[in-house]
């Protein structure tokens, strides 16, 4: 096949693999704790413009204000830890809710693990205050409940898989989560955004649609060529 066409044809595989990346990262832009992807390219290490692999950008995103008892956010690193039918799960988004068995769980029904109970979910009164100090400890009427488990599986990265866009889940054979470094906080009121920066995110989307456009035209010239050069051959033949 034409050189020119295969470069053209793989320019625009790994411009279409950031299209789907950014546009996931825009539209994630208002998803609580949620961590962009960010991508590297084997620019230099092939003769081709592919996208080498893709990595998650665990910053620490913006804290705002909610004034909401179930509302935490963590300074620092670590995840709140949870139990799904997946297993452990871990995310930095800190919406909570009261599910229908009195237990703290996310919107989607993953229980907050407690530290001091074997990760067994933590059951509230949910007539009563919540009240929860820094170090996660869950307190009701003076008495404490549970403390919140909050583990560091970023310490490895690598070894984090995306589970929808709000959680993680280590990958097979990695190491047990670390638990989180003690200066670590958990701030109730408060929520951490997403860490995607919009403006430069959005201007990468229109500069990879341009050169995807530029590289579909290269593609139809390309083609063009070609086909003229194979009715030049046969003519003179």
């Amino acid at each position: 096949m034409d050189p020119l066409l295969i470069s053209a044809a793989s320019g625009m595989k790994s411009r279409m693999d950031s299209l789907d990346m950014l546009a996931n990262n825009i539209a994630n832009s208002g998803t609580v704790g949620f961590k962009s992807d960010r991508e590297f390219y084997g620019l230099y290490e092939s003769q081709l413009p592919v996208v080498q692999s893709q990595f998650t950008d665990f910053s620490q995103g913006s804290l705002v204000q909610t004034g909401n008892q179930l509302s935490l956010a963590l300074s620092g690193p670590g995840m709140f830890a949870l139990n799904s039918s997946n297993g452990t799960v871990f995310t930095r988004g800190g919406e909570l809710q009261i599910s229908k068995s009195n237990q703290l769980a996310t919107a989607d029904g993953h229980t907050l693990r407690n530290a001091l109970d074997n990760g067994n979910p933590i059951t509230v009164d949910p007539t009563l205050p919540i009240n929860i100090a820094k170090d996660g400890t869950v307190n009701q009427a003076g008495q404490d409940i549970g403390r919140i488990e909050i583990d560091s599986p970023d310490s490895n990265p690598a070894a984090l898989a995306k589970l929808g866009n709000s959680y993680f889940i280590q990958a097979s054979g990695s190491a047990p989560a670390a638990k989180a470094a003690a200066s670590t906080e958990v701030l109730q009121g408060q929520l951490e955004q997403s860490n995607v920066p919009v403006a430069e995110t959005a201007v990468k989307l229109v500069g990879v649609m341009r050169q995807f456009e530029m590289l579909q035209k290269a593609m139809t010239m390309g083609s063009e060529m070609s086909k003229r050069a194979i009715e030049e051959v046969a003519k003179v033949s």
